[in-house]
């Protein structure tokens, strides 16, 4: 069974360190966006703060790009 407790971890945006809690599946999902879009996790995750806008958190706006991604290979 995965922790459902979100797990904090590091990632360098726009040249500096900023730590974000995601609960496992979500880390899981971004390194597998990452990969399919051949980019780092820093690298994705610095796009999604830059389109996210200021409504948004980094943790929520990840997530729901997570979301957006399942939904899209689930229609394909």
């Amino acid at each position: 069974m995965i922790d459902a407790r979100p797990r904090k971890r590091s990632l360098t945006l726009h040249g500096h360190r900023t730590s974000v809690s995601l609960e496992e599946p979500f880390w899981v999902e971004l390194q597998a966006m990452a990969r399919a879009e051949g980019v780092s996790m820093n690298a994705l995750a610095a796009r999604i703060d830059r389109e996210r806008g200021i409504t948004a958190g980094l943790a929520s706006a990840l997530r729901v790009a997570v979301l957006r991604r399942l939904r899209a290979l689930a229609t394909d």
